[in-house]
């Protein structure tokens, strides 16, 4: 059997191949175009290399077009942690000499000595990696919205309390449209405070705003023409230049996730999984297509919930050495379905009254914090979720939280 090591880079890369002895048996140095991707289907073709019996490739990313030419038909694509590669590079030579060459030959060397140790990349389908592509943008988008927002507010803060307090009490603050529009009207307290009642209405129409206009408008007014503390005018009107720049940016994160946003709800019920996802309390439109661009359509890639939980980081993980134990949570996971299962388990309780009951013990009687009550209540209903999609079932409230007899009666 031959196996295949890729060494990637920017501009080129190397490919090794190596027999079951670990005899390299074929190297060479390709380009990152449509030639050097010709030369490496080519050159695996020369080994053996069949649309039935494919050669095995590792590489150390999972994405680019490299990748996508590689997972064509039914080849078995292992993307393997750089740092794992690094702690194989030792095993073969302990010089510690480093080479593109010598790294592609260690990859081959992975799959020929452990392959069954590594998971190749799931089989999803066209449709769920496009779903991935839109849901994880989305996940971006509201990321660098959000550090924008903080941005601004920091700045506001040194020069501009008064527009603080004026979106204190609307939600998402400074994202709101009528926010932005506002600050880009009166970029600083003195403009501000010269506004009219008339000009205020208008700004928040031109924001969309259709109801409570004229109560809002005297609202903000009031506050504007209150007494604040002043920086010195000159001060004051670069810190207004400073911020408009900042609020422009801000327009475009706002204006790129309500795209993106837009994008995954037309693409999500395109999807057959759909029904099965959204029949979860806590889970919308959103936040279902967050999770399922992580954990994929491929129902064989986790042999188990508890494999799934782990790629999640919602389950335990114990240390132990000698007398020594200790059980913690996972450093090493899946940072975006991660941080959408604590949304997910946040909002679950409000629709569930098992998964409300269930954080309540594990906050009363067990005695967890928030966010550790919130992880249990994610790894338990992350493995519901796995039960569901397995066997193509919705979810139903009794068999995900039976109520007790003695409870019931």
């Amino acid at each position: 059997m031959i196996y295949c090591g890729i060494d990637w880079a920017e501009r080129t890369h190397d490919v090794a191949l190596v027999d079951d002895t670990g005899t390299l048996v074929a190297k060479r140095h390709i380009t990152d175009d449509a030639v050097g991707y010709e030369l490496l289907l080519e050159l695996l073709a020369e080994h053996g290399d069949t649309e039935e019996n494919p050669i095995p490739v590792a590489i150390e990313t999972s994405r680019g077009l490299l990748v996508a030419v590689l997972r064509t038909g039914k080849r078995k694509v292992y993307a393997i942690n750089p740092l794992a590669a690094a702690r194989y590079r030792g095993r073969r030579s302990a010089s510690r000499k480093k080479s593109d060459a010598g790294d592609a030959l260690v990859l081959a060397n992975i799959l020929r000595t452990d392959m069954h140790a590594h998971r190749p990349l799931p089989d999803d389908s066209d449709l769920g990696r496009a779903i991935a592509v839109l849901a994880r943008a989305q996940q971006d988008a509201l990321w660098n919205r959000q550090q924008l927002a903080n941005q601004l507010r920091s700045l506001l803060r040194e020069y501009y309390p008064a527009a603080q307090d004026a979106f204190a009490t609307w939600t998402y603050g400074l994202c709101r449209p009528e926010a932005r529009e506002l600050l880009k009207t009166a970029p600083t307290p003195a403009r501000a405070a010269r506004l009219t009642r008339t000009q205020l209405q208008a700004a928040l129409k031109r924001a969309g705003r259709k109801r409570g206009i004229a109560a809002e408008a005297d609202r903000i007014r009031d506050i504007f023409g209150a007494e604040w503390a002043h920086q010195p005018p000159l001060v004051e009107d670069a810190f207004g230049k400073r911020m408009l720049v900042l609020l422009m940016q801000l327009d475009a994160a706002c204006t790129a996730a309500g795209q993106l946003a837009k994008a995954v709800e037309d693409a999500l019920p395109q999807h057959p999984d759909v029904e099965i996802l959204l029949s979860f309390p806590g889970l919308g439109i959103q936040l279902a297509a967050w999770i399922l661009a992580e954990i994929g359509d491929d129902r064989t890639r986790f042999a188990d919930a508890r494999g799934l939980k782990a790629y999640a980081g919602s389950s335990p993980i114990t240390r132990a050495s000698g007398k020594k134990s200790s059980i913690t949570w996972r450093w090493v996971k899946n940072g975006r379905l991660n941080h959408a299962g604590y949304l997910w388990a946040f909002a679950a309780p409000n629709g569930s009254p098992g998964a409300k009951a269930h954080y309540r013990r594990r906050r009363d009687e067990r005695g967890d914090w928030h966010a550790a009550a919130l992880r249990n209540l994610f790894s338990r209903m992350l493995g519901q979720l796995y039960h569901c999609l397995q066997l193509r079932v919705l979810f139903d409230e009794r068999t995900a939280f039976p109520t007790e007899l003695a409870a019931a009666a």
